[in-house]
């Protein structure tokens, strides 16, 4: 009987066993520390080395044996699934902090057949908010920013007082707290918020300029902007990353008739998103996108000049605004790639253009930061954050599986 078991188990192949765990080694090629890198593995590779692999029984783990915080995006959720390989899914998601000068990271995925995962706590968030006519906010553990829908910029045609903006610029709510703000905030009402009472604060005063991100069509001279968001979707929901889109309505860029679909990729542990914006035209081979930060985004009678620095090999712009008490909030916007095309200002904005052509996405890195969260101190601070990302953006980490 024991020969006999032996020679089934000879006939059945190696990676029967395999299946049951596989590897996952990063690469990083830079000396600096990556805080919070986000290693993102197709849910597809996933299933080709450990077929119908369950999200709720795998186990994600360290070089030590840690088990590591995990997350898997749900791409397609009405897609039906009889086999059981994940078409719905998207990537598997998780982080680590790479020390200066660690080249490389291993883990390791494992089978839980016996044993239930549940979800790991959230530290990102993004959602529609009926409750403020139409706005849409998200954030993570470091800071928070919130858009304008068309509710917004309706006229207020029964004399009730209701706000009106007219705005697509990209708001910025200061954090002290690492857990989600979002809701609270919003159910403490319009005045709470705008002052500090232990959790931060909305310090922020975008009006009609681009806030920390917004973009616009650039002439030479000046910027063309559309109007609050039209529709918005939430693709995923942390709790290590959220994804989510919103649609601009067409409109008038000096003679281009544009419109915009952005798409914001917001990760645990970073002050800068990443935005992914389309830009549909016809007649014109490109476009010059101008990304703006407001000058002056100061909270009135809390304004003081603004510092600002720039380098243009590494296609990055920042700010150090210092308000009166606020504190002081250094802004940033960063363009990778060959789109970069210089920087230029208006009455309102300072600007980093890129070229675009029409319905292929640029990608953009846009946020904030705050001395009251204890995160930077300083304009250098802020500066050598912004940098430092740039270089991470410009060097992505390699991943590779084997079983």
């Amino acid at each position: 009987m024991k020969l006999r078991l032996l020679a089934l188990l000879a006939l059945v192949p190696l990676a029967s066993f395999a299946a049951d765990k596989f590897t996952i080694t990063v690469t990083n090629d830079l000396s600096i520390a990556r805080p919070a890198e986000t290693i993102t593995v197709p849910w597809k590779e996933v299933n080709r080395v450990m077929p119908h692999a369950l999200i709720q029984h795998i186990v994600v783990k360290d070089s030590a044996g840690n088990e590591v915080p995990f997350q898997v995006t749900n791409v397609a959720p009405e897609s039906k699934d009889p086999t059981m390989i994940g078409v719905a899914y998207g990537d598997l998601l998780f982080q680590h902090d790479f020390a200066p000068g660690e080249k490389t990271a291993t883990f390791t995925v494992e089978r839980s057949p016996d044993r239930v995962t549940p979800p790991f706590p959230t530290k990102v968030f993004a959602r529609y908010v009926p409750e403020r006519l139409d706005d849409f906010a998200w954030e993570n553990d470091r800071i928070a920013h919130r858009i304008y829908g068309p509710a917004l910029a309706a006229p207020d045609s029964e004399h009730r007082g209701k706000e009106v903006l007219v705005s697509s610029g990209i708001d910025v709510w200061c954090k002290r707290v690492s857990y989600p703000i979002v809701d609270r905030w919003y159910n403490k009402g319009h005045d709470h918020y705008h002052h500090d009472e232990g959790e931060g604060m909305d310090m922020y005063n975008v009006g009609d300029s681009r806030g920390c991100g917004g973009t616009g069509v650039w002439d030479g001279h000046q910027l063309y902007v559309g109007r609050n968001y039209q529709t918005w979707k939430v693709i995923a929901n942390g709790p290590i990353r959220a994804i989510f889109e919103v649609t601009y309505q067409t409109w008038d860029g000096h003679g281009v008739m544009i419109s915009e679909v952005k798409r914001f990729t917001v990760d645990a542990g970073h002050n800068l998103d990443r935005i992914d914006s389309t830009f549909s035209f016809a007649g014109h081979k490109e476009v010059t996108i101008g990304i703006g930060i407001n000058k002056a985004s100061a909270d009135r009678g809390q304004e003081v000049n603004a510092a600002v620095s720039s380098n243009e090999a590494s296609h990055w712009l920042a700010q150090w605004e210092t308000q009166r008490t606020n504190g002081s909030l250094g802004e940033a916007v960063i363009v990778p790639g060959n789109g970069f095309a210089g920087f230029a200002e208006d009455k309102s904005n300072r600007l980093v253009l890129t070229k675009v052509t029409s319905n292929e996405p640029v990608s953009y890195y846009a946020g904030a930061g705050w001395t009251k969260s204890g995160q930077f101190s300083s304009q250098k601070d802020w500066d050598d954050y912004v940098a430092a990302e740039a270089a991470r953006v410009s060097s992505p980490i390699k991943v590779s599986l084997s079983e």
